[in-house]
């Protein structure tokens, strides 16, 4: 007798559907790695990121901050005047103004690593195959430089600055650009590794033969 092998149902092809977790964790990279472009981008144009006593050190100016105290009908209020000035080395700490540039230059180009990263993640989610893996990988990438570039330039402004440098007296923005720094690193890590997620997809077992 000969035996005949029958094949029942489809040949299930490699590609499978995405899974709903996948797509969710894509997105939510893609919204965050968008967040922190946002946060980054407003603390480097503000750039005023530590205070200290009556000086104010930023990115891009350095302030003095007198407080003048005036008196109307019995009463005093206090009227803050600042006078700026983009010459950082009459800050009185050595080498602040080149210092300060190679931070902002550093954080600058961070930003706009993180900027082509978040452009090739979105991208890779409207193709498919390999450019999709290809696109995905390298924006994955550039975020996480743009996580390097901006710890190097937050550790370089804290460096410059560490005698003035107090917890209270860094400013809002300077906090935006640490969260930003923490989420570049956090986004890039987890754009790497969601590549190597195998599908839970439930097993379908062998053809069954006859």
């Amino acid at each position: 007798m000969t035996a005949i092998k029958i094949r029942v149902g489809a040949v299930p092809h490699g590609k499978s559907t995405p899974l709903f977790l996948d797509v969710f964790c894509r997105s939510l990279i893609i919204l965050c790695t968008s967040l922190s472009v946002v946060l980054s981008s407003v603390a480097v144009c503000d750039g005023h990121w530590l205070l200290a006593g009556r000086h104010m050190f930023g990115l891009w100016y350095f302030c003095s901050v007198e407080q003048q105290q005036s008196s109307e009908l019995g009463s005093q209020s206090f009227k803050a005047s600042s006078n700026c000035t983009r010459h950082l080395d009459e800050a009185g700490v050595d080498g602040l103004g080149v210092g300060l540039a190679a931070c902002r230059s550093v954080i600058t180009l961070a930003v706009v690593s993180a900027i082509f990263g978040l452009e090739l993640l979105v991208m890779s989610q409207a193709s498919e195959g390999r450019d999709s893996s290809r696109r995905w990988t390298l924006g994955a990438r550039l975020v996480l430089l743009a996580g390097l570039m901006a710890a190097g330039g937050v550790a370089t402004f804290v460096l410059l600055l560490g005698t003035f440098a107090t917890l209270l007296g860094f400013t809002l923005t300077f906090w935006c650009q640490f969260t930003a720094t923490f989420l570049f690193f956090l986004n890039g890590m987890a754009a790497r590794h969601i590549q190597h997620i195998e599908p839970l997809l439930p097993f379908r077992g062998h053809p069954d033969k006859l």
